[in-house]
């Protein structure tokens, strides 16, 4: 099948929507060929500088040659050498080598393709966590806002979808808010977690820079820690096959689909929430909810992070077999499923969170409509409290229990045989039996008596647990999101 013509040949290849429609510009260039061959560039220049710290015959002349051309890639050119080496590092290592020909004989001196590749990946990784806690932080920061402002607005609480006990809007706001503070402490220590491979050779053992430095052990361990300490890092592995572990990835990857489980309910809550008209996420004056039904408001940010989510989530078990199936020191079946899911993983990681925080920037609550879902339910919740008003009165604990189950039913018949409102209290009114506390009855139904202590609960866990972590993130609250919705 022939291609069509097209004029603008932009559109003609297939690009990730990640990349195209929903990632940030920071977390693309994390991931892009950019910067992993500059990085590269940047590995084989920390390596030179040390080895010559070291003793070895490099000049500043060779190395001020490197500098120069980190950022100048000639991707045409390293193209056509992978297709002729079918190797992707020595490719750019000729690349490297044509434009600084003095360089050339020391570039990647004593090393293996995963000193730059493994290495790179792990300036990428720490640099992607760097990228999402900040965002993170944010939308803490938006929901805790969102928590303190509704801390006493009484709501009804769900158990298996049915109405419960009541609970406040904030103190719900606050369940969302525990899971992000745990998703923020995993990304955090994932990112501290992380070492450097540093120079390790071909399987792990040093055996090539031993070589180099005439069997000085000692000088091989002072190149490890001179390129780690470079690099940015505090401490490299100390043991390696020819890669680092990929259960680093798993780890890596384990953090980032938590955080799509926890973003997947959070927003699961949102459009149900929506359904039952209580709250919204921010719909502007000139969004289109449906091209056929132009009432309609549908929750799409919500949506679109549900829909992400499971994607992270499903990108764990990749990182998890290909741990799962590295023989020995290493195969290479772990690369091509590596260029996939760690930057599908941080993209993605990338998206549900800035969008996230447009939600949490935005939220509608109808204070009326959620009063009288109360109003439909409460009567049946609060039995107890009537019973006991009754037997403080002087009535009998076990005639008051039947009567308002008799009464109850009725009022239940009404509202679902008849689609009728609830009208408990009204039958409670005209029994002359409740007669001693008629003048209770309002007090007895205020909901805000049945939210416990849920409005100091949402304050506690703010001052206690929310507002330690923020003070981590000063300076880098209240950033704008650049969305395309």
């Amino acid at each position: 099948m022939s291609s069509p013509t097209i004029t603008n040949s932009e559109y003609c290849d297939y690009r990730s929507p990640l990349a195209t429609r929903y990632a940030s510009k920071e977390m693309r260039y994390n991931f892009s060929e950019q910067h992993k061959f500059s990085t590269w560039r940047k590995l084989w220049i920390y390596l030179a500088k040390a080895q010559m710290e070291l003793g070895l015959s490099i000049t500043p002349e060779q190395i001020s040659e490197m500098e120069a051309h980190v950022n100048d890639i000639d991707f045409e050119a390293a193209a056509r050498e992978e297709k002729a080496t079918r190797h992707d590092v020595m490719a750019h290592v000729h690349v490297f080598g044509n434009q600084c020909p003095k360089a050339a004989p020391i570039i990647h001196l004593g090393t293996t393709s995963c000193y730059v590749g493994d290495n790179t990946d792990l300036i990428i990784l720490r640099e992607g966590f760097d990228i999402l806690l900040p965002k993170l932080a944010n939308v803490l920061s938006r929901l805790t806002k969102f928590a303190m402002e509704h801390r006493d607005l009484p709501t009804l609480g769900f158990t298996h979808l049915q109405p419960a006990q009541l609970t406040t809007v904030g103190k719900r706001a606050t369940l969302w808010l525990h899971d992000l503070l745990m998703d923020e402490r995993a990304l955090r220590r994932a990112r501290n977690d992380l070492k450097f491979r540093g120079v390790k050779g071909t399987t792990g053992t040093q055996a090539s820079f031993l070589q180099l430095f005439n069997g000085d052990g000692e000088k091989v361990k002072q190149l490890d820690r001179l390129v780690t300490k470079m690099a940015g890092f505090e401490k490299y592995y100390s043991v390696t096959g020819q890669t680092y572990s990929r259960k680093v990835d798993v780890e890596c990857l384990n953090v980032l689909s938590s955080l799509g489980s926890t973003v997947h309910k959070f927003c699961s809550d949102i459009r149900l929430l929506a359904n039952m008209k209580e709250m919204e996420e921010p719909f502007e004056s000139t969004q289109i909810g449906s091209s056929a039904m132009p009432y309609k408001r549908n929750p799409m940010r919500s949506e679109r992070c549900c829909s992400i989510a499971r994607h992270l989530m499903t990108l764990a078990n990749n990182a998890l077999q290909t741990a799962a199936i590295q023989w020995m020191e290493r195969t290479l079946d772990d690369s091509a499923i590596r260029r996939l899911t760690l930057s599908e993983a941080f993209l993605s990681a990338d998206v549900i969170l800035m969008t996230l925080q447009n939600i949490t920037e935005g939220m509608v609550v109808y204070p009326k409509v959620i009063a009288r879902h109360i109003e439909q339910e409460l009567p049946f919740m609060t039995a107890e409290n009537i019973i006991m008003a009754m037997v403080k009165a002087g009535g009998d604990r076990q005639v008051c229990h039947e009567k308002i189950r008799v009464l109850s039913q009725e009022a239940g018949a009404q509202v679902k045989l008849h689609g009728k409102d609830n009208d408990l209290v009204e039958r409670i009114k005209k029994d002359s039996y409740f007669a001693p506390i008629l003048n209770q009855l309002n007090d007895l139904l205020n909901p805000h008596t049945f939210i416990g202590r849920a409005p100091e609960q949402v304050v506690e866990f703010v001052e206690e647990e929310v507002n330690p972590v923020l003070e981590n993130y000063k300076g880098l609250l209240g950033r704008s999101v650049d969305l395309n919705i």
